[in-house]
């Protein structure tokens, strides 16, 4: 067995192609067993509850520079890797604690997987508010978990703090960027690498002694 930590947050469009080349790297090595587990990070963590308007956010971090050139290079990436940006779609920049915090619940559901995968999809496809409590709670059923359950931990304080206190974690042991890819607790793996890349690097370290 394995272990893979994902440091990463939903609206960071690096971590959806992380996140699919990590699944075609495992997959092309049925001989390891690995358990996977998304950790929580900021994409930017100034970003307010309630979310920003996408156009302002983008106009106000990279000013006149055209976007469109900016996202051709995610848009030929993910063509190649099955993930399907609809960079348009997308209206707001959400505060992601909440998202996080799904994420976390789904691990204990055993539907961690899943959960991730859904709301990259929901905000990076769909174009949806993944900082809105109908739209996790929608994601979570369409995952088979409680909508109710979930609904009802969204609208409390439940592992609010535990969310922050991995997110300081990750900035105490030098994660930079994301996605971030931790095997065995030991060994950094920084960006969205190749498929092949990725499969190669966890195999070598399966290799090693424990």
């Amino acid at each position: 067995m394995i272990k893979i930590d994902v440091v990463s947050d939903v609206i960071c469009p690096w971590c959806f192609l992380g996140k699919r080349r990590l699944d075609k790297a495992l997959a092309s090595l049925p001989e390891i067993q690995a358990e996977v587990t998304f950790r929580p990070f900021f994409l930017d963590p100034t970003i307010p509850v309630d979310g920003l308007s996408r156009e302002k956010y983008m106009r106000d971090k990279f000013g006149d520079r055209d976007l469109k050139a900016m996202h051709k290079p995610l848009e030929d990436a993910g063509k190649k890797d099955g993930v399907p940006y609809a960079f348009d779609k997308i209206t707001r920049t959400p505060n992601t604690t909440d998202a996080h915090r799904l994420i976390r619940w789904a691990k204990q559901a055993n539907k961690q997987m899943e959960v991730v995968d859904a709301l990259f999809m929901a905000y990076w496809h769909d174009g949806r508010d993944v900082g809105d409590v109908a739209v996790l709670v929608d994601v979570a059923k369409s995952c088979g978990m409680d909508g109710a359950e979930v609904e009802r931990l969204l609208k409390s304080n439940a592992d609010a703090k535990e969310v922050l206190e991995e997110v300081q974690n990750a900035y105490q042991i030098g994660v930079q960027g994301v996605p971030t890819f931790i095997i065995n607790q030991r060994y950094g793996i920084s960006g969205a690498q190749e498929a092949e890349a990725l499969a190669q690097a966890i195999k070598q370290i399966s290799e090693q002694p424990a």
